[in-house]
Parts: C-alpha cells; sequence; structure tokens
C-alpha cells in the first residue's frame, strides 16, 4: 500500500472519530436540553400549582362575612328584572327563574354561594308557606333577630362590616316600603360602605346606606 493511499485512510478515519465525536456532543447537547425545558416546564407547573393552592387556602380562610359580599358583589353581574310574583318553587334550594327577582332574592341568591339555604332555614325554624315567606323582608327581620346577630342601628359608617344584613324602611315608596340589602366591602365616595340591593333595577351596587332609614341590622352564618 502507497503511502499515498495510507494517508488518505488515516485521514478517513480520523475525520470519522471526529464525526463520531461530533455526533456524540450533539446527542448529549440535544438530551440536557430536553431534560432541562422539561424540569423547567415540570417547575412551572408545579409553581402554578403552588399558587392555585395558596389562592384557594386563602378563599377558604376567608371569613363567611367576607365570602358572603364578594358572593353579593357577583350578583350585580346579573341582568335581573324586578318582579315580586308569587311561584311556586322546588324545596330545599328552590329559586324563582334566575332573570327575576326583589331585593330580598339578593341576599338568598348570595347565602346560597357561601352554601346557606335561607329558604330550608326559614321554613324549618319558622314555617310559613316555602315558596315565599323567605322572601319577604319581614319574614327575614325577625328570622335573623331570633336566629342571627341584632347589631345597632347606628349613623356610624364603621358599626356596618361587609355581608351584615341591613333592613330599611322606605318612607317614600308607592308599593312595598320594606327593603333589605348586604354590606359591601366597598368604601363609596361618601367615606361609608357601599350596600349591594335590588330597589327596582336589578342588583346595584350604590352608596345608599345612610340614604335611606335603618329598620334592622344583622349578621346570619357561621363559618365552618
Amino acid at each position: 500500500m502507497t503511502k499515498r493511499i495510507k494517508k488518505r485512510l488515516n485521514t478517513k478515519i480520523h475525520v470519522s472519530h471526529w464525526s463520531y465525536a461530533l455526533s456524540l456532543c450533539a446527542v448529549f447537547i440535544f438530551a440536557g436540553a430536553f431534560v432541562f425545558l422539561n424540569s423547567e416546564a415540570k417547575s412551572e407547573a408545579e409553581d402554578k400549582s403552588k399558587i392555585t393552592l395558596v389562592q384557594n387556602n386563602k378563599e377558604e380562610k376567608k371569613s363567611l362575612q367576607q365570602r358572603l359580599a364578594k358572593a353579593a358583589l357577583e350578583r350585580t353581574k346579573h341582568l335581573v328584572i324586578y318582579n315580586p310574583k308569587y311561584y311556586k318553587i322546588p324545596y330545599p334550594n328552590g329559586d324563582v327563574p334566575a332573570h327575576f327577582g326583589v331585593c330580598t332574592d339578593v341576599v338568598i341568591r348570595a347565602y346560597r354561594s357561601v352554601g346557606i339555604d335561607l329558604q330550608k332555614d326559614v321554613h324549618e325554624k319558622m314555617g310559613g308557606d316555602a315558596n315565599i315567606a323567605h322572601r319577604r323582608v319581614k319574614v327575614l327581620e325577625k328570622f335573623f333577630k331570633r336566629y342571627g346577630k341584632s347589631l345597632p342601628v347606628s349613623n356610624n359608617p364603621k358599626d356596618y362590616k361587609p355581608g351584615d344584613i341591613v333592613t330599611f324602611y322606605l318612607k317614600e315608596a308607592i308599593a312595598s316600603k320594606d327593603h333589605i340589602a348586604i354590606v359591601s366591602d366597598k368604601i363609596g365616595i361618601s367615606g361609608n360602605p357601599m350596600i349591594i340591593h335590588n330597589i327596582g333595577l336589578g342588583p346595584k351596587l350604590d352608596d345608599d346606606l345612610f340614604s335611606y332609614q335603618i329598620r334592622g341590622h344583622f349578621r346570619y352564618g357561621k363559618d365552618s
């Protein structure tokens, strides 16, 4: 074998070794990148899971009053036509058509969102027509006085906390003069806590806590 041929063979073998080595390097690089990206994705997923868990824990730690205020505020996103018509509804957890309701239905639906069925509670403890009794302001007033916590009726905004129930006497009202609302966790431009109620135009967040004569002030329900 001539020197030239040997030289060519050695060159080919040398190049082949380098190609093999480079191929191995490429494999290791891609494998490393895959492992890194996979671990990053897994870490990101774990972080998101931890964030969700923390958020859920925070939500669970909120008091019933806070959750009730949040549930009431959510009611303001719904289109509801003021309609006091009598409806025959299921029992328990019965409700009138979702697009209908009055002031009491804001309270009833907010409480249902936090696991309390006022229809059932009122009927079991006070009797009456399970279709309508719990939807009457004066019935709810008596119920909250007996089975909830009666709080001072004052002109001090600090006395009214998120989730409190407030009943009013509407002196100038043409129809029903009885009204009910839930105190929100929002403060109005007046500096007073805002209320969530349906006074005729569907569930609204209004700066009206002291716009009407307050007749009752209550809290109902216990944290689990």
